[in-house]
């Protein structure tokens, strides 16, 4: 079992991706990097960024980033820990999530909004890794 954003969670995670038929299928056309930013919530002090480069089916590369510098991705998208658990568990469909405001989005939401399957399959690719999460 990984704990949620560590190194070996970003590489399961980056592997469950790549092996998915389903997420292939459904992104196949569609391409864009992320910044998944989990926002400061209970013992944590500051914001921690995965950056998730996906293209047409694939997950190029999965890491954490130490400085948001770092990279530019097309999209952010950032939640408390609490609701990154409800979407990793499937209690919160990231759409909705997105709607309500319990996950928030910088970027071309048209194009998010596109990809519903994709967004779908993506999280249906989280759920399969053991996932614990910190307290």
């Amino acid at each position: 079992m990984a704990v949620f954003g560590s190194p070996e969670w970003l590489e399961a995670f980056h592997e469950v991706i790549n092996a998915s038929k389903s997420y292939e299928e459904a992104a196949k056309t569609w391409e864009g990097d992320f910044y998944f930013v989990v926002e400061p919530e209970g013992s944590m002090t500051k914001p921690v960024y995965y950056y998730v480069d996906l293209w047409h089916g694939k997950s190029r590369r999965a890491f954490a980033v130490k400085d948001e510098a770092e990279m530019h991705p097309e999209f952010v998208i950032s939640a408390t820990l609490g609701a990154w658990k409800k979407v990793i568990e499937k209690k919160l469909d990231p759409i909705q999530g997105l709607m309500t405001r319990q996950l928030k989005l910088k970027g071309n939401l048209a194009k998010i909004l596109r990809a519903v399957k994709a967004a779908q399959e993506l999280v249906n690719c989280t759920t399969k890794v053991s996932t614990e999460f910190p307290e």
